[in-house]
C-alpha cells in the first residue's frame, strides 16, 4: 500500500553529474518540504548566481490524489532580492513529478558546459545543451526539446529563454507551452548553472489507502469547485474579469502609478479579449475549470499581404496590468505583442512592466536621457516599448544592464526612488487598493499579493482596522496560504480547500490530523520559512517604501503613512523578532 507520508527526494549534483534518491518521514510536501531541504543544503551567505545555490523543486500529498493540487513549488536564493525566492507554477510539472516517484527535487552546482536534465522514473539524463544554449526563443527550445524526449508517461519540460541566459535577474522558467515559474529570478539561478532545461517524465501511480472513501471526497471537493461562482468567473473570462472593477474602485495602477484609473481599460478587458481575442481556454493537469485563457494574434507576412500567421498568447489579470495599464497601452494586439515579446526571452511580465514603466517616467524627468534609454520611451507607445524589451535582453549599453537587475537596482543608480515600485525588491503587482495590499507586498515572505491577500481584505473591509488587528489578520492568512502551499493547491481553488475539507481529504491517504493541527503547522512552516529568508539575507529594517503610493488616492482616500508605519513596527517586534 502506498504510504503518502514517506517523502522521495531526488538529489541532483550538477558538479559530478550524479544523483541518488532520499527518503524521509513528513505529512506534509510542497513548501514546507521545499523549506527545510533547501534550508538544509544552503549556505546563507551564497552568491545567488553561484554554483553554491540551490534549486528546490517539490509537490504535495495531494498532487496525484485531488483536483487542483496542480502546483509545483520552487524554492531558491533570488538573484532578484537576495534572499529567499519563491515561485509556483501549474501546467503537467506537479503530476509529472509525483508520477515518477518523487515528492522533492533538489538541484545544487554547476555544469561546466550547457545541459539540460531528463529524469525518467528512477533514471537521470544529463544530455549536452550546447547546441540549443543560445536560442533565444523559450517556445523553440521547448519544440526541440519535445521532439526528442518523447519517453513513455505524463512529461513536462520546464525551460529558460535567451534572459535566463543573459541573467536577467527577474528571468522565469517557462513550464509547457503557457505556464511560468515567473517572479524573483528562477531563469537567472538557471542559467547560472548551465541548466538550460528540466524534462520530467513521470508514468507511476499511487494508490489511497481507503478507496471507497477517497471517490466520495474527491467527488465532494469536484462538486464544490465546479458549482463555485468563482470557478464559473474564471473559466469563462479568466483573472482579466477583473479589470474593470478593479478600474472602477480607482485601483488598477496606470502609467507607473502617476493614476489608479486607465480612462481606456474598458479596451483591454477581460470581457473585450473574451469577445475579440479569445481562441481557447486550457487547464492545468488534473483541474477542470481551464482558468488559462489563449489568445490568437493574426500576424501579416510583410511581402504576402493576404497571409497571416496564427500565434497563439496567454493573457491574463497580471499581464494585462503590467504591460498594458502600467504602460498605457490601450490597443489590445499591441498588449498580446508585447506578451509574447516576453514571453519569447522568457522574462516575468509583472517586474518587466513595473521596470519599463519606471524608465519612461525617469526619462520623462530627466533623470536618464535616450542616451541611456536608446529609444524615447513614452506611456502609450507599444512599438517603442518592444524595442525596449529587445534591449533588456540583449543589455547593449550599462543602463539596460542595470535595469536588467530591477527597478530597485536601476533606481538606486539614477534616481526616482520615490516612483520605483519594488517592495522588498520584488516589482510590485497590479492592486492599489489600499494599506493592506501594501502592507502585504511589505512583510508577506515573497512581497507578492499572493502571500496573504492583503488587497482583497481592503476590498472586503469598509473601514481600515487598527494596523495591529490588520497585520494579525495578514499573517493568519499567511499561515493558512503555506498548508495550501504544502498540499500544493492552486490558490484560486482556496474557497474549496477549507480546513474542514483538508482534514478529509487526508483520511483516504491514511492521515489523521485536526483542524486546530493544520492551523499550527501552518504556522510553524510560516516561521521556519522566515527564518530562512532571514538566513539567506533578509533585513527587515532595509525595507523601502515608494513616496508615490501615498500621493495617489485608493477608493478609500489616500494612504495614511503612519499607519502604515506603525503596522510594520508591530509585525517586526512580534513576528520578525520572533524567527
Amino acid at each position: 500500500m502506498d504510504d503518502f507520508t514517506v517523502k522521495r527526494i531526488l538529489h541532483i549534483d550538477l558538479n559530478e553529474y550524479s544523483y541518488h534518491v532520499e527518503e524521509r518521514e513528513m505529512e506534509f510536501g510542497g513548501v514546507a518540504l521545499a523549506t527545510k531541504l533547501l534550508s538544509e543544503n544552503i549556505k546563507g551567505d551564497a552568491d545567488p548566481l553561484s554554483e553554491d545555490n540551490v534549486i528546490v523543486f517539490a509537490v504535495g500529498p495531494f498532487t496525484p490524489a485531488y483536483p487542483f493540487a496542480s502546483k509545483t513549488v520552487a524554492l531558491f536564493k533570488s538573484p532578484l532580492t537576495g534572499n529567499l525566492g519563491e515561485s509556483h507554477a501549474g501546467g503537467r510539472s506537479a503530476t509529472a513529478i509525483a508520477n515518477a516517484g518523487y515528492d522533492a527535487i533538489v538541484i545544487k552546482g554547476k555544469s561546466t558546459k550547457p545541459v539540460y536534465l531528463v529524469i525518467e522514473n528512477e533514471k537521470v539524463h544529463f544530455r549536452d545543451a550546447r547546441v540549443i544554449w543560445g536560442i533565444e526563443d523559450s517556445l523553440i527550445t521547448g519544440r526541440i526539446i519535445a521532439e526528442k524526449e518523447k519517453g513513455r508517461g505524463i512529461r513536462t519540460i520546464m525551460r529558460i529563454g535567451g534572459a535566463g541566459e543573459r541573467l536577467v535577474r527577474y528571468a522565469g522558467v517557462m513550464t509547457e507551452t503557457y505556464r511560468h515559474f515567473g517572479r524573483t529570478g528562477l531563469g537567472a539561478v538557471f542559467g547560472s548553472k548551465l541548466l538550460k532545461a528540466l524534462v520530467v517524465i513521470g508514468r507511476g501511480t499511487k494508490t489511497p489507502k481507503d478507496a471507497k472513501a477517497y471517490r466520495e471526497v474527491y467527488k465532494k471537493i469536484f462538486d464544490l469547485a465546479t458549482t463555485s461562482d468563482a470557478m464559473k468567473k474564471y473559466y469563462l473570462i479568466g483573472t482579466p474579469v477583473n479589470i474593470s472593477p478593479l478600474n472602477e474602485f480607482k485601483a488598477l495602477p496606470t502609467r507607473n502609478l502617476e493614476a489608479a484609473y486607465f480612462e481606456k481599460a474598458d479596451e483591454i478587458s477581460g470581457e473585450k479579449f473574451a469577445e475579440f481575442n479569445l481562441g481557447r481556454r486550457i487547464a492545468c493537469n488534473h483541474c477542470p475549470t481551464a482558468c488559462i485563457h489563449i489568445a490568437a494574434l493574426r500576424i501579416p507576412y510583410e511581402d504576402e499581404p493576404y497571409f497571416r500567421k496564427t500565434i497563439m498568447i496567454s493573457y491574463d489579470y497580471e499581464l494585462i496590468y503590467a504591460l498594458g495599464s502600467m504602460l498605457g497601452i490601450a490597443d489590445r494586439e499591441a498588449l498580446l505583442k508585447l506578451i509574447y515579446r516576453v514571453e519569447l526571452y522568457g522574462l516575468d511580465a509583472m517586474s518587466t512592466g513595473v521596470c519599463l514603466a519606471w524608465a519612461t517616467e525617469a526619462l520623462k524627468r530627466g533623470l536618464i536621457s535616450e542616451k541611456e534609454s536608446l529609444i524615447k520611451l513614452e506611456f502609450g507607445d507599444a512599438e517603442n516599448y518592444i524595442k525596449a524589451i529587445d534591449n533588456l535582453y540583449l543589455q547593449p549599453n550599462e543602463f539596460y544592464q542595470n535595469l536588467a537587475k530591477g527597478v530597485e537596482v536601476a533606481a538606486s543608480i539614477y534616481g526616482g526612488r520615490e516612483f520605483a515600485l519594488a517592495f522588498g525588491g520584488n516589482e510590485m503587482p497590479g492592486y492599489h487598493t489600499g494599506a493592506g495590499g501594501y502592507i502585504g507586498y511589505l512583510i508577506g515572505l515573497r512581497h507578492s499579493h499572493l502571500d496573504n491577500a492583503g488587497y482583497s481584505l481592503d476590498q472586503k473591509l469598509k473601514e481600515d482596522l487598527e494596523p495591529e488587528k490588520l497585520v494579525d489578520k495578514l499573517v493568519e492568512e499567511e499561515s493558512w496560504r503555506q498548508i495550501l502551499s504544502s498540499l500544493v493547491v492552486c490558490f484560486f481553488a482556496r474557497g474549496v480547500y477549507t480546513p474542514e475539507v483538508v482534514v478529509e481529504a487526508f483520511k483516504p491517504l491514511g492521515i489523521e490530523i485536526s483542524e486546530d493541527e493544520l492551523k499550527e503547522e501552518g504556522k510553524r512552516i510560516y516561521m521556519e520559512k522566515l527564518k530562512l529568508k532571514k538566513k539567506l539575507g533578509f533585513d527587515f529594517s532595509q525595507l523601502r517604501i515608494p513616496e508615490r503610493i501615498f500621493e495617489v488616492e485608493t477608493f478609500k482616500g489616500k494612504i495614511d503613512r503612519e499607519y502604515i508605519e506603525k503596522a510594520l513596527n508591530y509585525y517586526k517586534e512580534k513576528y520578525y523578532g520572533a524567527a
